[in-house]
């Protein structure tokens, strides 16, 4: 069984608007379509940006910032011109109050009332038109946001968000311990207090680390402050504090939702009610290949966790990976998922996890979780790349001693760090994460080797380079200047050592960084990804033939050639048996094309099963390449289709040209017997001999002279005549002469002798079974194929947008008709067999956008003829690039590395809860009172500009005091 997708082919470079959906965190999700009551075309409101200057109205903020204001129905996203100072992204639902505010002569502002009662102040800079416009559709959006019925289930939602009880007057805290978890212990008669709030596992287990060392009290006391001004859940305003407070770690109570809010999960929990549990229900009774391996690896989650020492973490956890890997099936169920799954439910819901399970495989991480792995392989090159950039030294060594950088950095990647080091530092990790993007990963990670530099220059193979990790990980609570003087110094820890390293050293890896690195190496990624997965499918292939792995190989090439061209069905699992028992030995899904890619598979190996044609017009010389459609190729694919399931595997394919491309004289003549033998009793009717003669004319329809064409016309006259002489005779009543008795068209006639015998008759005939047959068969390397290639602003989508394979037609087209204006064109077809031509021919597969590929020596299959890849082509200009210098990346080393890396995690003893009141160097900061934790918050901090003249500051400040418009 072999499984072949070209998804990674599929790949398009995001578009602008992705990427700022992106950016905002925004789901990709279409709106809930309008009842039909509602005027046509009101569902769909135009999306726009404004530049404008963005004033707080909470007190205690004096700064504004001038950014730009998005309106993406059914959101409002606003973001500095930095991106990174202030932004925010409201739903439409939660939004109150809209009103014109009267300011000085010249200024367009905007007040903002939301769910939260905070007033945000918009000042259009744009001129007056664009404002008013800009006004009209944002009231559309609300108006169409009040008729879906959304600001009604804002109450609801917000009600199981931690933080609304957090800055009530009530507060949470009589229920809760000092690390967060609900105190389930209660008097007699006094029923467990119940709570609407979404949380975890960590409610009823704990949560690890120690609270006092963690500071718990302090981080709760600094957010609460930070979410009564800023807002919270569906209206948080991410202002520059919010980061720094991440940075310094979030509260373990507050965890769960600020990572779903951070990532846009929460977006898409609130814009999707119900759908997590109606997945359990219709999952219920079912079964999967997925499903099978997510039990094999549930209790190999965090196993250390008393959460997942019981059935109610392990049921969680099974239904969570459940149900995402079906509501996407192409990804369904990878390695490390588990981990990752099992570390957020310790601070999530269920349905919570789900939705922050799917913004990681889909958006943040895309391609690290899937049966590829290419995302993940693609980062690692990455990876690689900005180490020999920015740690030359360590690269060098670990190329001289054959160490591969993967081995350890792999696994962080995959489990963001949560399988590396202890779970109380791999979750500030993960906060950083989901707050500033996938950067912080590669942040980090060269942060730890550039720490680590010395030791890493002693390492002599991959062993101990993983020890050497594997130590530094456990160390990381220890302080990092344990000799200093300095009492602060020495509270410092080899963790906040790393953070400051990696946010400041590397801060110059930024977003953009990684996307340009992403596409240098994502072509050599996935031709790496498709070559390992051609080496599996030939591996898997039950038998060979009389093929080489190298010819399976070139089949495997034309076939997945063809399957980007045509892409063939859905690849799904057979049927389950009513009657057989599921024994384990389940039979998988596998890839099966269809007639249509067998056509253009069949026209990358068979001369007579394709139509080229060589135009010259007095502008250019080409060749054209077309698919041939006849009957004798559909009765190829259904004589090949031996299991009877109307499409064809790799393995049918492989088989059957095995039955016809290494065949002798006579074994040639009975394949082609047989392929035109429909009942297989072994004659041939009067109709199949006809068609017979068909297929004979079809394979001969190019060839030049009468030699061909007479062959066929003797070919019937004896087969008739051989045929008629084998029948019984009886003698005419009325003539008295003996004939022939008459038979039906559909009745036995012709066997498998008298046919050789007529073949055998005919020279030509005889030369083409012998070896024009066989050798019309042509098995020759595939060029790689090129990824689109990445748009690059204004010209590069205006070229995207011209070299289209329409307008090349189209080109052609207009090229020939002038041509035959002025006399010059002329088309020429290229012979399928060429036996009989003296016609000088241009090499056929000759392309300007990749180097032709070079003969292949020791075939057995003759000698391989380079054809054109593309329909037309100019073959005028085409040079040779020659082969490529860069290094391939295999994807080998990194598949043993996931495998070795998840099967254990190591277990650290600071994972644990512990009830030690005695300080530490784990202390987060020297001292106690609040003020002194935002210590490590400043280390963090940078100078932000705003953007704005004093002039603009003073403009922002009068409006916080303006009235609106009456």
């Amino acid at each position: 069984m072999s499984t072949i997708s070209t998804q990674l082919r599929n790949f398009k470079e995001p578009t602008k608007d992705q990427l700022t959906h992106v950016f905002f965190s925004i789901p990709e999700a279409p709106p809930v379509p309008l009842k039909d009551t509602e005027k046509q075309g009101s569902g769909d409101i135009e999306k726009m940006e404004i530049n404008a200057i963005l004033s707080f109205g909470a007190q205690e903020v004096e700064d504004s910032y001038a950014g730009k204001l998005h309106l993406l129905p059914p959101y409002l996203a606003f973001s500095s011109l930095d991106r990174k100072s202030v932004r925010f992204t409201l739903p439409l639902s939660t939004v109150r109050r809209v009103e014109r505010l009267n300011a000085r002569a010249g200024v367009y502002a905007l007040s903002l009332s939301t769910w939260h009662g905070m007033k945000i102040i918009v000042q259009l800079t744009s001129l007056r038109p664009t404002a008013d416009l800009f006004c009209g559709l944002l009231r559309e959006a609300l108006k169409v946001e009040l008729q879906r019925g959304q600001m009604k289930a804002v109450k609801g939602f917000v009600k199981t968000c931690y933080s609304e009880g957090l800055v009530s007057l009530s507060g949470v805290s009589d229920n809760e311990r000092e690390d967060g978890s609900l105190i389930t212990e209660t008097k007699e008669g006094c029923p467990a207090p119940e709570t609407e709030f979404h949380g975890g596992l960590g409610l009823r287990f704990k949560f690890p680390g120690d609270p006092k060392k963690l500071r718990e009290a302090s981080k709760i006391k600094l957010w609460t402050t930070y979410l009564k001004n800023h807002g919270r859940n569906l209206t948080l305003l991410r202002y520059p504090q919010c980061t720094r407070l991440v940075q310094v770690g979030l509260p373990n109570r507050l965890r769960g939702e600020m990572w779903e809010t951070l990532s846009g999960s929460l977006y898409l929990r609130f814009s999707n009610p119900g759908v997590y549990d109606q997945l359990l229900l219709d999952i219920q009774g079912t079964n999967s290949t997925s499903f099978e391996d997510i039990e094999k690896d549930l209790h190999r989650s965090l196993p250390e966790y008393a959460g997942y020492q019981s059935d109610e973490g392990i049921s969680a956890l099974r239904r969570v990976l459940q149900a995402y890997s079906h509501r996407n099936p192409e990804v369904g169920y990878c390695q490390a998922m588990n981990i990752l799954a099992a570390a957020i439910l310790i601070y999530m819901s269920e349905e919570q996890t789900f939705w922050l399970l799917e913004v990681l495989c889909d958006r943040l991480l895309p391609g690290y979780y899937g049966p590829t792995m290419h995302g993940t392989l693609l980062d690692q090159r990455v990876f690689e790349s900005l180490v020999t950039r920015c740690l030359p030294m360590i690269s060098d060594h670990f190329q001289a001693v054959d160490v591969q950088l993967s081995v350890a950095s792999l696994p962080w990647f995959l489990s963001l760090y949560i399988n590396s080091m202890p779970m109380v530092f791999a979750f500030r990790i993960v906060d950083c994460f989901f707050c500033m993007g996938p950067k912080v990963l590669f942040q980090v990670g060269k942060a730890i080797l550039k720490i680590n530099g010395e030791k890493l220059l002693q390492i002599q193979d991959d062993g101990g380079f993983l020890n050497l990790m594997r130590e530094y990980f456990a160390s990381l609570g220890d302080s990092a200047h344990p000799e200093s003087a300095d009492p602060r110094a020495r509270a410092i820890t080899r963790f906040q050592e790393l953070l400051l390293i990696s946010f400041r050293e590397f801060a110059v890896i930024s977003d953009e960084t990684i996307l340009s690195e992403r596409r240098k190496y994502r072509n050599e990624i996935v031709n790496s990804i498709e070559s390992f997965s051609k080496r599996s499918a030939v591996r898997n292939l039950k038998t060979l033939g009389r093929f080489t792995k190298e010819q399976a190989g070139f089949i495997y090439d034309a076939l997945y050639k063809a399957m980007c061209d045509v892409p063939p069905p859905p690849t799904v699992a057979p049927p389950p048996s009513l009657l057989a028992t599921n024994d384990g030995n389940q039979e998988r899904a596998e890839t099966r094309i269809g007639i249509p890619t067998f056509q253009v598979f069949l026209s990358e190996i068979l001369t007579w099963a394709r139509n080229e044609k060589i135009v010259i017009n007095g502008f250019q010389e080409r060749i054209d390449r077309e698919v041939a459609e006849h009957e004798l190729i559909d009765r190829l694919f259904y004589f090949w289709d031996t299991s009877c399931k109307g499409s064809l595997s790799f393995q049918d394919l492989v088989s059957g040209l095995d039955g016809v491309m290494l065949n002798d004289l006579m074994e040639n003549i009975e394949w082609f017997f047989n392929l035109h033998d429909k009942n297989k009793d072994g004659y041939l009717t009067k109709d199949e001999v006809l068609t017979l003669s068909e297929s004979f004319l079809f394979i001969f329809r190019h060839e030049i002279g009468d030699a061909y064409l007479g062959a066929v016309s003797k070919f019937m006259t004896n087969a008739f005549e051989y045929g008629d002489s084998l029948l019984p005779q009886h003698t005419n009543s009325k003539t008295g002469a003996t004939e022939p008795r008459d038979i039906g068209h559909n009745q036995p006639y012709l066997n498998l002798a008298t046919f050789r015998m007529v073949v055998l008759a005919d020279e030509v005939l005889e030369s083409f079974f012998e070896t024009d047959l066989s050798a019309s068969f042509r098995l020759e390397p595939v060029p790689d194929l090129e990824l689109p290639p990445a748009s690059s602003g204004f010209l590069g989508d205006l070229w995207s947008n011209i070299a289209t394979q329409d307008n090349r037609k189209m080109f052609n087209k207009l090229s020939d008709e002038l041509g035959k204006t002025i006399g010059k064109h002329q088309v020429i077809y290229r012979p399928t067999i060429g036996r009989f031509t003296k016609l000088e021919e241009p090499t056929a597969r000759e392309s300007l956008i990749s180097p032709p590929a070079k003969t292949t020596s020791g075939s057995s299959l003759g000698t391989v003829v380079v054809s054109s890849s593309s329909s037309t082509l100019d073959t005028s200009s085409i040079h040779d690039n020659g082969p490529s210098s860069a290094s391939v990346f295999s994807p080998m080393p990194h598949f043993k590395a996931v495998n070795a890396a998840f099967m254990e995690r190591t277990p650290f003893a600071i994972d644990d809860a512990g009830d030690d009141d005695d300080d530490s160097d784990l202390d987060m900061v020297h001292g106690e009172d609040d003020d002194q934790v935002m210590d490590e918050v400043d280390a963090f901090l940078e100078a932000h500009d705003s953007g704005l003249t004093e002039a603009d500051k003073e403009v922002a400040k009068d409006l916080l005091n303006a009235e609106p418009v009456k």
